[in-house]
């Protein structure tokens, strides 16, 4: 694909985030996760002392409402609740006051079985026939950095160290989503060292990665609409998200690409 194509590619992907976000899918997706709440700092470090590959956790009777069932014989992991209780001294009945705290039970989504929960990323599935996660490697490693495949627990991906100048991409996933994921590493890698906006630095390399693989002929849509939609925080966010950063993603879309450009000049 030719460079003054990339700029489609983008529309591309804020239309399909769009369309996404208002469709049913990405309802059952957000009612799903209204099943569930944050933990507070401390919380947190209580779940990940007790079991730390926890990624989802919600209690028992949580668990049911979205058709999923603790197993038998599961050890809880136990949290601080707080025990709130009207204000008898104050006049107002809606006045309530934290009276301590209490421990209770929660579960990881590992702990349960039942129904999948509702996603809008799905996975690649494919080969790589054409060697272009090979190419991502010589692109890593001409800024420094390392590939390593291996298998990482959970349901992560990839990574991408700054102190070890490395990149780890998971083993067990398919060819094609293999080369999204390295392509969305060497991105952050690129653009994100010292970066501290998590989310803006997710939105940023999933649309560097959807660029790349794109002009490459790798369709990512079903994976990267849902994945930038969901760091945004919805459509509109993602889509003024992508366009605040579209010249950066560009940039460095087109610096990736580039020495897939050099080797199709070179065997021409």
């Amino acid at each position: 694909m030719k460079s003054a194509d990339r700029p489609e590619l983008l529309a591309q992907l804020t239309n399909g985030i769009a369309m996404l976000t208002t469709s049913d899918e990405w309802r059952r997706f957000l009612d799903y996760q209204s099943a569930f709440h944050g933990y507070s700092f401390g919380n947190v470090l209580l779940i990940a002392a007790q079991h730390h590959d926890a990624t989802q956790v919600a209690g028992f009777h949580a668990w049911r409402k979205v058709n999923r069932f603790v197993r038998k014989g599961e050890s809880a992991i136990f949290i601080l609740a707080p025990m709130i209780y009207k204000n008898a001294d104050v006049q107002c009945a809606d006045v309530a006051a934290i009276r301590g705290f209490k421990w209770v039970p929660v579960f990881d989504i590992a702990q349960t079985d039942g129904l999948d929960p509702p996603s809008v990323c799905n996975r690649i599935v494919g080969d790589d026939s054409a060697g272009r996660y090979a190419q991502l490697v010589v692109v890593a490693q001409s800024i420094g950095f390392t590939v390593d495949d291996v298998d990482i627990p959970g349901s992560t991906n990839g990574d991408c160290s700054f102190d070890l100048r490395r990149i780890r991409v998971a083993l067990t996933n398919s060819p094609a989503q293999r080369v999204k994921t390295l392509a969305h590493e060497i991105a952050h890698a690129m653009l994100h060292e010292g970066f501290k906006d998590r989310p803006l630095a997710e939105l940023e390399a999933e649309s560097t990665a959807y660029v790349v693989c794109g002009s490459l002929g790798l369709d990512t849509s079903g994976y990267s609409f849902g994945y930038v939609a969901n760091w945004a925080g919805g459509g509109d966010a993602a889509i003024a998200g992508i366009k605040a950063s579209c010249e950066r993603i560009q940039k460095t879309a087109a610096s990736i690409l580039r020495s897939f450009e050099v080797d199709e000049e070179t065997t021409a």
